[in-house]
């Protein structure tokens, strides 16, 4: 067992993300929103690692939809709550096939669109949701990973007949990503974790 928490928005996204993960690992919808999400920070269970996904927006102009992008940083209501290990994350995802881009992540209180976004790109953030910064500022040392894969960009407006079509792009990517989220939280969880998946490794060598 991990000790793997995570935490989704939407039904859709939950669905999607539990499909890929083991029996013991919970899987916690919020609601969506800042304000649903932080009520839900205040009372998480005992975890070891947190995981927040589902869907987000591109404000790098670069990003395209149905990309997996992993937070290096979340920022939130003027804080910033680094993810330290989002390279080693970033990099069990690609392995798994995805197309992944890392960067900087931004959560805010309303849907970004048009020239909000720019600013927004201009500032340095690279991608946006609604939900991850209370979660993220409720983790408090522990292994934190935030996955958002995008649905919509500046090219690729939320509001677009083709949004369906780009849900499901995501929803797919989002049943694969488990795998590799149990990986994660194996390597970068309390030294027990760390001691099961060094033992794995050492039982599958030739």
């Amino acid at each position: 067992m991990t000790g793997l928490l995570v935490c989704a928005a939407l039904g859709i996204e939950a669905w999607a993300v539990r499909r890929g993960l083991s029996p013991d690992v919970r899987v916690l919808r919020t609601g969506p929103g800042p304000r649903r999400a932080g009520r839900a920070a205040a009372t998480l269970p005992p975890y070891d690692a947190l995981a927040v996904v589902g869907f987000g927006g591109a404000l790098d102009a670069s990003l395209r939809p149905g990309e997996v992008f992993v937070a290096d940083e979340v920022r939130f209501a003027g804080r910033v709550v680094p993810c330290p290990s989002a390279a080693r994350l970033a990099a069990e995802l690609a392995r798994a096939g995805l197309p992944v881009r890392t960067g900087t992540l931004l959560t805010s209180g309303h849907v970004v669109v048009g020239a909000e976004r720019r600013r927004l790109a201009a500032g340095g953030a690279h991608a946006v949701d609604m939900e991850t910064g209370p979660l993220a500022a409720a983790a408090s040392g522990h292994p934190l990973a935030a996955v958002r894969v995008i649905v919509d960009t500046p090219r690729a407006s939320l509001f677009s007949p083709a949004m369906p079509c780009r849900v499901n792009l995501a929803r797919r990517a989002l049943h694969r990503i488990g795998p590799a989220l149990l990986r994660w939280a194996a390597d970068t969880g309390p030294p027990p974790a760390r001691a099961v998946r060094s033992t794995l490794h050492k039982e599958v060598r030739p």
